[in-house]
């Protein structure tokens, strides 16, 4: 079917593939790196490393998404919530694939190189990381943690392009970060519990069993306990902490969606996690207006 189509009609596919129709997973890769552009320039960053980083968090998880399905197109099939994909429909060959997923990369990759020889050291395990994400499903109990290094790997990146170096505080807001990752990927674990058991897919989900929502809530907690000590350490005013308090009650909210473990519920917050990201970024825009005020 794949061959006898053309590139045009195939073009749908493509961007389904790179879920350009679900941009949550970008806007869960795009907060943490704006957290770390404006914690290490103290305020807006410089507009071209801005845009750099914003193009490069779509490009990348684009082709995390491709590798994804490439990874689990044996499996997809056999879930309710990711039968229809390309790869698992065979709307797309696993070739194209690939050479979406390079391409996507390349371009990526591209885009940083007028960024500073530390940035482009670091952007090699991130590469490995996003690669290799999709495949720790099948041997790490806890593969979310791995996605939580994953998505926030722009924050060193963020740090050694505008400091040219990567300073503690910027290991401790990715930490903070492992522990979101793992709070809303279980979330969204908890909607594929049951197929996810019938295939021999590991999640936190499982992992944590009936411990699950209580695992969520405590790495919220961390969460926002590390983000917290972030801006205690970096000198930041009362509008920070406002953002995460906002931030603190959104978790609050999810804990209503998630307790009764509804599959609807659990994907809605989920998917509402991006307001918990914007709270901390507001907080932190806030603070860097009132500081210049």
């Amino acid at each position: 079917m794949t061959e006898t189509m053309r590139f045009s009609d195939k073009l749908p596919h493509y961007a389904r593939l790179m879920r350009i129709d679900k941009p949550i997973g970008t806007l869960l890769l795009l907060w943490p790196t704006l957290w770390a552009l404006w914690f290490a320039a103290e305020g807006w960053p410089p507009l071209h490393i801005l845009a750099i980083f914003v193009v490069g968090t779509f490009l990348m998880r684009s082709a995390g998404c491709v590798i994804n399905d490439y990874a689990d197109r044996d499996f997809d099939g056999h879930v309710e919530r990711t039968r229809n994909r390309p790869l698992a429909t065979g709307m797309v060959g696993t070739r194209e694939a690939l050479l979406l997923a390079g391409g996507l990369s390349l371009l990526s990759f591209l885009l940083i190189l007028p960024l500073n020889s530390l940035v482009l050291w670091l952007s090699l395990p991130a590469l490995f990381l996003a690669t290799s994400y999709p495949f720790t499903k099948r041997f790490l109990a806890i593969p979310q943690g791995y996605l939580g290094i994953a998505f926030g790997f722009g924050i060193p990146m963020g740090f050694a392009a505008i400091l040219g170096e990567v300073p503690a505080i910027a290991w401790v807001m990715l930490l903070a970060n492992v522990f979101w990752a793992i709070a809303y990927d279980t979330e969204y674990a908890m909607v594929d519990r049951p197929d996810d058991l019938k295939i021999g897919i590991k999640s936190s989900a499982i992992t944590f069993g009936r411990f699950d929502v209580a695992a969520v809530m405590l790495c919220y907690a961390a969460t926002l306990g590390l983000l917290a000590a972030v801006g205690v350490a970096a000198g930041r005013g009362p509008a920070w902490f406002a953002g995460l308090l906002v931030a603190a009650a959104i978790a609050g909210y999810h804990y209503t969606l998630i307790r009764d473990r509804d599959r609807a519920g659990c994907f809605k917050a989920f998917r509402h996690n991006n307001w918990l990201g914007a709270a901390v970024f507001a907080g932190l825009l806030i603070d860097d207006l009132l500081r210049r005020v």
